[in-house]
């Protein structure tokens, strides 16, 4: 269970990232979007692109960094809700779709360097 000030350090991360994509040009479509199988941080378009957004936030390094976080589990559990989401909001069921992973270490609120990985499940 995270505490609030956890909570809050993590809907930080997500807003600094959230703020980053749309500079490079990446549309939010929803947030926090969560089913039976789980939740997706940020749905955005990238042109004509679903991409599903996983962000990371790691404030100290002790338990592995934020990318390393996202482990083969993870994948597979924001596969499932990715699956759930494409059915449910049918008119992004064709287009194309990726997985990003934004991974941010250190403090949220003193805007520390940010790592997006674009296709980050691909092998």
């Amino acid at each position: 269970m995270q505490s609030g000030t956890q909570q809050q350090a993590g809907r930080q991360a997500e807003a600094y990232a959230l703020q980053h994509l749309q500079q490079h040009g990446l549309t939010l479509i929803t947030q926090n979007w969560s089913c039976r199988r789980g939740e997706l941080d940020l749905v955005m378009l990238d042109g004509d692109t679903v991409v599903f957004v996983e962000v990371r936030y790691r404030r100290h390094a002790g338990w592995g960094g934020a990318l390393e976080s996202v482990d083969y589990r993870k994948q597979e559990k924001l596969t499932l809700a990715a699956q759930s989401f494409l059915q449910k909001e049918s008119q992004w069921a064709n287009s194309s779709c990726r997985f990003d992973v934004v991974a941010i270490n250190g403090d949220p609120g003193s805007e520390p360097p940010l790592n997006w990985l674009k296709n980050a499940f691909d092998t």
